[in-house]
């Protein structure tokens, strides 16, 4: 950024500000934009996570490339009206940003206590304990969610079905019945990779909070310090701690990229792809798999409507008019039956 190299620069000749004094109010609005854009746009990310696991319909409503323009708008829009003021009152009056060290240099930095205060609140502090808040009962979400789901995987799911089959083809029933009991099962089993896949990402989310919290901590905390304790504390101390401490601020938003390549593999792909200048993610073609082994029709009756029963049950009576023996489940209507087609025999389970 322009600004780090200009603090880099001003920092090598001994603090004292180089250029031209109207420039000192845009250099600090600069760096607290930008500090409080990094800052806002974490707590971003944990409201829209926290959302997204509390209320997942809602938010896939939402969830799109305009909506996702206009959160980044928001958070924007808020980092510039929290440090607006600087420029806006550091022009007309430059003591705000100004400031005589031991050695009468002009020093450029924020002297205006009040906006140390009530900026450093808004800006740092505030936000903190919403991603704190948030991220826990995200944690907490997930959890509950977790324990459900594993209650509810308990007995496999059973659905009821119709299977119209060549009593030829008796190994491929056993295959679909075998393929059906799978499938019946899987639901619960996505659902719980869901909630793991929610659970890693939460993970590498808590890596960041936990980064950001130790990187801007002792920043934020000193320069409420500095205002609340200038008498008793030592001046001098006190400047040399704010400028080590901003750099390792700064550092944190050299660090999160790194901790989202090493953890994330979606993250780490699209980065890949965008160092590659392929800004668009390339869709792999859909393949259309044939079975002809099996030359039967199967049906789960609990996913289809009206209409598609009726359907089924003409092309059950042609089918019977091509075949001499037509098995249904496990009944036969070849004039010898099994057991009646009652309720009783009938391959019905709920969950």
């Amino acid at each position: 950024m322009p600004h780090l190299q200009l603090t880099l620069t001003f920092s090598c000749a001994g603090y004292e500000w180089p250029l031209p004094r109207k420039l000192c109010a845009i250099w600090i609005y600069l760096d607290v934009l930008f500090s409080t854009a990094s800052i806002m746009h974490l707590c971003a990310i944990s409201l829209d996570r926290y959302i997204a696991i509390r209320n997942p319909i809602h938010h896939s409503r939402f969830n799109s490339r305009t909506k996702a323009f206009a959160k980044i708008i928001a958070v924007w829009t808020i980092s510039v009206g929290i440090s607006m003021p600087i420029p806006v009152f550091g022009l007309q009056d430059d003591s705000k940003v100004f400031k005589k060290d031991n050695f009468k240099k002009d020093i450029c930095l924020l002297a205006d206590e009040n906006f140390v205060l009530v900026g450093s609140f808004v800006a740092f502090f505030i936000p903190l304990t919403i991603m704190v808040v948030t991220y826990f009962l995200t944690i907490k979400s997930l959890q509950k969610e977790a324990m459900l789901c594993v209650n509810d995987i308990g007995p496999k799911t059973k659905f009821a079905s119709f299977s119209f089959l060549p009593q030829s083809s008796l190994s491929s029933e056993k295959l679909f019945q075998r393929s059906l009991n799978r499938d019946a099962g899987t639901s619960g089993r996505r659902t719980m990779q869901s909630i793991s896949n929610e659970q890693k990402a939460s993970k590498v989310l808590g890596i960041v909070f936990f980064l950001f919290v130790v990187m801007w901590c002792p920043f934020f905390i000193t320069n409420v310090m500095a205002v609340i304790c200038k008498e008793s504390c030592k001046e001098e101390v006190i400047g040399g701690l704010l400028n080590v401490f901003v750099w390792i601020g700064y550092l944190s938003s050299a660090v999160n990229p790194l901790v989202y390549t090493l953890f994330n593999k979606t993250y780490r792909s699209a980065f890949s792809r965008y160092i590659q200048c392929r800004y668009k993610e390339e869709k792999k073609p859909f393949q259309l798999i044939l079975v002809n082994t099996i030359p039967a029709l199967a049906y789960d009756s609990s996913q289809l409507q009206l209409a598609q029963m009726k359907s089924l049950k003409k092309e059950a009576k042609m089918m019977a008019k091509d075949y001499s023996t037509v098995t249904i489940g496990t009944h036969r209507l070849d004039g010898t039956s099994k057991g009646s087609l009652g309720p009783g025999n009938e391959k019905v389970s709920g969950v």
